[in-house]
C-alpha cells in the first residue's frame, strides 16, 4: 500500500502545479483585459465638455435618465438605453413602443430616480434640483435651442461617445433633406410659401424657423419661404399667436397643421378658415401633434418622410 501511495501523491503534485501554472500565465496574460485592471478604471469614464463646464461621465452609460422631452430623441437615436423618461415622450406613437420599459419621471421625483440608479442623468439647463441630481449620478444639462438641431446631435453624440455615430447620421439626414427640398422646389415653385401652425390650449399658433414641427426641415434644410407676416411676427420668440379675424394673413400657400385632437381645433369650423386659399386648394397638410412637437433625429426622420409623402406623393 505504501509503494502505491507515493506515486500517487507525487502524480496529484504534479497535475496541481501544472494547474497553478497554467493560472498564473493566463491570468498574466490577461492583465491588459482583465475589469480590475487600472487601465480599464481609467477608460470607464471620460471629462466631457458641457456648457456649464467639465463633467465625468461613464465611457458607455448604460441607464440613462433624461428629464427633457427635446433630447429623448437624441439618445434614442444612438442606440443607448433608457431607464427614464418624461411623460411626454413615453406617450410619443414614434416612442412608446420603445419607451416601454422605461419610467415616467421629472426633476422632482428624486426618490424614483434613485430606484432607477442611473449612471448619467440630462435635462435642461432650468430643471429644479440640479445639485441633488449631482448627487445621484453625473448630470447634464443643455440650455434650449442655444444650438441648431444638427448640432445639439452631435454634443449628445460626445457626451454619449457616440460621436462618429451621431456625425454619421448628420451628414446622411442633410443630405437627403436637401435633395427632397429641391424636388419640392421643383415641384410647387421656388417662391410658394409655407406656415406651420398649431393649437395650444385653444390658442392657435403660428411657429417660426426653428421650433420644432418640422420647422427646420421646412425652412432651414429645404430652404423653403414663410409668409413675410410670419417672419416678422415669430423673429423674437419663434412663435406667434393668432386670432380667427387675422389667422388669413399669416398662412402661405401651404399649411402644415400640427394638429392634436385632444385640443379646441373649432376654428376649422369657421368661414374664414374655409375660405383661405391653401384650404380650398386642399394644401393643408394634418400630422400628428404628439408625433411632430420635436426636433430630434427620430422626430426629424418622421416628419421628413412626412414632407415628402405630402408634397412630392411618395
Amino acid at each position: 500500500m505504501k509503494k502505491l501511495f507515493i506515486p500517487l501523491v507525487l502524480v496529484l503534485v504534479i497535475v496541481l502545479s501544472a494547474c497553478g501554472g497554467n493560472q498564473a500565465n493566463n491570468a498574466d496574460n490577461g492583465k491588459s483585459s482583465s475589469p480590475a485592471s487600472s487601465s480599464e478604471a481609467k477608460s470607464s469614464t471620460f471629462t466631457y465638455q458641457s456648457e456649464n463646464g467639465p463633467v465625468e461621465v461613464p465611457a458607455h452609460p448604460q441607464r440613462v435618465v433624461v428629464l427633457t422631452r427635446f433630447l429623448t430623441g437624441n439618445v434614442m437615436a444612438l442606440g443607448v438605453p433608457l431607464v427614464g423618461v418624461d411623460e411626454m415622450s413615453k406617450t410619443n406613437p414614434n416612442f412608446k413602443e420603445k419607451l416601454k420599459d422605461a419610467e415616467a419621471v421629472t426633476d422632482e421625483s428624486l426618490e424614483k430616480i434613485i430606484e432607477l440608479n442611473p449612471d448619467l442623468i440630462i435635462g435642461l439647463s432650468d430643471i429644479k434640483n440640479i445639485d441633488k441630481l449631482k448627487q445621484i449620478a453625473p448630470t447634464v444639462t443643455y440650455t434650449y435651442g442655444k444650438v441648431d438641431f444638427l448640432t445639439q446631435q452631435r454634443e449628445i453624440g460626445k457626451l454619449l461617445n457616440k460621436e462618429k455615430e451621431a456625425q454619421a447620421w448628420i451628414d446622411d439626414f442633410d443630405a437627403r433633406a436637401k435633395k427632397a427640398g429641391k424636388e419640392i422646389k421643383a415641384k410647387i415653385g421656388a417662391n410658394a410659401t409655407v406656415s406651420v401652425i398649431e393649437t395650444f390650449n385653444k390658442q392657435l399658433y403660428v411657429y417660426g424657423d426653428n421650433f420644432g414641427r418640422g420647422t427646420e426641415i421646412l425652412y432651414q434644410e429645404f430652404g423653403l419661404p414663410m409668409p413675410k407676416k410670419v417672419k416678422e411676427a415669430t423673429q423674437k420668440e419663434g412663435y406667434f399667436a393668432l386670432s380667427t379675424e387675422v389667422m388669413k394673413d399669416y398662412l402661405g400657400d401651404y399649411v402644415i397643421f400640427s394638429k392634436n385632437a385632444d385640443e379646441d381645433n373649432s376654428f376649422q369650423n369657421t368661414e374664414t378658415y374655409k375660405n383661405i386659399p391653401a384650404v380650398k386648394n386642399q394644401r393643408v397638410f394634418e400630422a400628428d401633434a404628439k408625433a411632430f412637437y420635436f426636433n430630434d433625429p427620430l422626430s426629424m426622420e418622421y416628419q421628413l418622410k412626412f414632407f415628402i409623402q405630402h408634397f412630392l406623393g411618395q
